[in-house]
């Protein structure tokens, strides 16, 4: 209610400033008329003073219509002057106060102004835009200006999207798209070079830690520059959900300490209220199950783990013999890995990581090595799991025929090392730290009239915000993953230095990585084939759109923004990355069009796929457990129901994961869907049915995925675009 009132009131405090700096002008502007005796063709002594919305227009002015749009979120109006001057290849127009009866600039108006000139300007080039203070700092948010010229011509739309802040001038381009070769006069060439070097002042690459990739120069999401932080709205929702599910999880806490802790696995339940969804609920039901294993390893959180296994690792003592009840009819191990049905998950990049102290007490890290058979009848099972990478006396095999609580526990440690591989390295790693890198390399080589900065710019939109905020909280020495995570601290960069490492351009496009992988006959396999529909899709769009800039392969070589970013790219942000593969210069326009299909893909889909489904998979807790208390088992006989509960999550850190799996993969209430651009960057007719064929594809591909999860007990919908956000916003 509180937050409501506070609306309210900036609401009329806002309108009253408006209403009283109208009536102060009206009352000055009456005054002076008066004491200025008009002459034989003057107005009300205009020449003599200049007084807002007093304009003399003489028979020989040249008259302009402007209109001018304010955005639509949270305090995106102002009450501060603005004024406005064209720009034209002849001259310039009169510097215009921007003042109709009434209010002008209210959040979501779409105003309209005469602008007029002593003489033709000639091809309108520019729109300056200056924002001077009344009474107090309100900053402004324009979208976009139009231009209608005298003679009724065509209108120019000039987009904008940036925020005013403080006494401020903007120039602004009309919305053609061109590269550099495609501007000649001086005027429009010294716009792109200023506004460079401007976004390269404010943009600046820095070192969070070495190792991993750079990232943008802000120590907290503060240090961003209003164009890259969140609206109002965002921040709000942002900050009240964190707090709503920490709060109903210290109750729920709160409620647990004044009964008991945790006893056995059906307590969890107990921390089952409102936080639910669907798939979580299914999964409290089958998490025990070893094909709901296999499911996971498919289309979980984490997707891009398994591969296929041509040859028994040989740090993996199995026998034909100890796996063949896991096997069908007539066959064995040997026949399985020969016809492609044996699997693997490999989790040796967990070896020796430092693991995490919390409240005092020791957490636990384990390596292990998992394999999996594709069963005719019962589909992907898990058949094998040594938790270490060094086979030996104290690191049992288990098998699906040990004792029911030894083989439980040793599908939760592939599944604890699954939960920090993909929160770590699928998701902090390999989206929203390789698209950061796209995100600043962006703003600071490409002007925001270049074709490739417009069709990057709604795909990086909230990214430089959330990546400060997962560095300051999530991740940081004092974050939640430091209060709750067993690689928490210096575990959890070492652990993404070793996966950068080895990162490779290679392994981010999703044709290679599956089949480096030997995954393209899996059945059942929905991630894959849901990304492979939208790379095809999305690497259409962005070829057409290429295509129409860039008529040949020399004119990617002569764009020498397109250049200096890609060097910006590879040479300041992928840094340390010898055998990352992607070269330093662009060659041509298929190189082109898969790095920017790359960068799309990552920042929409492949988000989507590791962040999306993090609640559903990780609020049953013994599913995907965030921390183990206890050593890995060395006996399988020795497997007990309380060495599982003194092993998995306490009460309060089952809570916390709890709390931040839903925050961080719950539905954003403002998200923009695949596809959908709320700013309309390109303005060509061409560019446009670009987006619009993009967009029914985008449509037959939601069909044909509703259409193949009809009557699916267990959906999966992660890559319907429309749940797939156009960029990395959380």
């Amino acid at each position: 209610m509180g937050y409501v009132i506070g609306k309210v009131t900036e609401y009329k405090v806002r309108h009253s400033i408006q209403r009283t700096k109208k009536a102060l002008i009206f009352l000055l502007r009456e005054s002076m008329n008066a004491i200025a005796s008009p002459q034989p063709g003057q107005v009300g002594g205009c020449p003599r003073f200049k007084i807002r919305h007093s304009i003399c227009v003489s028979k020989h002015m040249e008259v302009y219509t402007v209109t001018v749009a304010t955005g639509t979120s949270e305090y995106s109006g102002t009450n501060n002057y603005i004024y406005l001057t064209l720009v034209g290849e002849n001259g310039e127009s009169e510097r215009t106060q921007l003042d109709n009866p009434g209010l002008d600039f209210c959040r979501g108006a779409v105003d309209q102004y005469k602008v007029t000139s002593p003489s033709p300007l000639g091809s309108v080039l520019l729109v300056r835009l200056e924002k001077q203070r009344y009474w107090v700092e309100d900053n402004w948010f324009c979208q976009y200006v139009t231009v209608e010229p005298p003679d009724g011509g065509k209108v120019l739309t000039f987009p904008c999207y940036r925020w005013f802040v403080g006494d401020v001038k903007m120039e602004i381009r009309e919305g053609t798209a061109k590269t550099l070769t495609g501007d000649s006069a001086l005027q429009l060439l010294e716009h792109r070079r200023t506004e460079l070097q401007e976004r390269q002042k404010t943009y600046r690459w820095v070192t969070w830690a070495p190792g991993i990739p750079r990232c943008v120069d802000a120590e907290t999401e503060a240090d961003l520059p209003q164009d890259a932080r969140f609206d109002n709205e965002k921040r709000s929702d942002f900050e009240h959900s964190l707090h709503y599910a920490l709060l109903e999880l210290s109750l729920k806490k709160l409620t647990i300490w004044f009964g008991k802790s945790w006893d056995d696995l059906e307590d969890f339940k107990r921390i089952f209220w409102k936080l639910k969804s669907p798939i979580a609920e299914y999964c409290m039901k089958h998490w025990k199950e070893d094909w709901f294993f296999g499911y996971q390893c498919l289309n979980g959180s984490n997707p891009r783990m398994i591969q296929r296994c041509k040859k028994l690792p040989e740090n993996l003592p199995v026998t034909a013999d100890m796996v063949q009840r896991s096997m069908a009819g007539r066959t064995n191990l040997n026949k399985e890995l020969k016809a492609g049905n044996i699997y693997l998950l490999d989790y040796a990049i967990m070896d020796g990581i430092p693991s995490n102290t919390i409240k005092g007490h020791p957490q636990y890290i384990a390596a292990p090595i998992c394999l999996l058979y594709q069963h005719p009848d019962e589909g992907l099972i898990p058949i094998a799991i040594q938790l270490e990478q060094t086979p030996g006396r104290d690191t049992p095999i288990f098998l699906p025929s040990d004792p029911p609580l030894a083989w439980l526990l040793a599908k939760m440690w592939v599944r604890h090392s699954e939960f920090q591989v993909f929160q770590i390295l699928s998701h902090l790693l390999r989206t929203h730290l390789v698209v950061e890198v796209f995100c600043v390399a962006t703003l600071r080589q490409l002007p925001a009239v270049h074709p490739i900065y417009k069709l990057l710019a709604p795909h990086l939109r909230y990214t430089l915000e959330i990546n400060c905020r997962g560095r300051t909280q999530l991740i940081s020495a004092n974050g939640i993953f430091k209060r709750v995570v067993s690689t928490g601290g210096d575990g959890l960069l070492i652990l993404a230095q070793r996966e950068y490492k080895v990162l490779t351009y290679r392994s981010i496009q999703p044709l290679y990585d599956f089949c480096d992988r030997g995954v393209s006959q899996l059945p059942n396999y929905f991630y894959k084939d849901h990304s492979l529909m939208l790379w095809e899709a999305i690497h259409s769009f962005v070829s057409s759109m290429v295509n129409l800039y860039y008529q040949s392969d020399h004119d990617v070589q002569e764009d020498l923004e397109l250049q200096a970013w890609i060097r910006d790219i590879t040479e300041e942000g992928f840094t340390e990355l010898p055998n990352f593969g992607l070269p330093s210069k662009l060659s041509s326009r298929e190189e082109l069009c898969t790095l920017l299909a790359v960068a799309i893909f990552t920042s929409t889909a492949q988000h989507a796929a590791t962040n999306n489904g993090q609640f559903d998979w990780c609020a049953w807790v013994p599913n995907t457990p965030c921390t183990m208390r206890q050593p890995p088992p060395t006996d399988k006989d020795a497997v007990t129901m309380d060495m599982i509960m003194a092993t998995l999550p306490d009460v309060s850190q089952s809570c916390v994961q709890m709390a931040i799996t839903w925050h961080l993969g719950r539905a954003q209430p403002d998200a923009i869907p695949l596809g959908r651009y709320t700013e309309d960057h390109f303005t060509e007719a061409k560019a446009l049915e670009v987006i619009d064929r993009f967009r029914m594809e985008l449509k037959e591909i939601e069909k044909h995925i509703l259409t193949e999860n009809e009557g699916l007990e267990l959906q999966y919908l992660f890559l319907l675009p429309s749940r797939i956000e156009n960029s990395i916003t959380i």
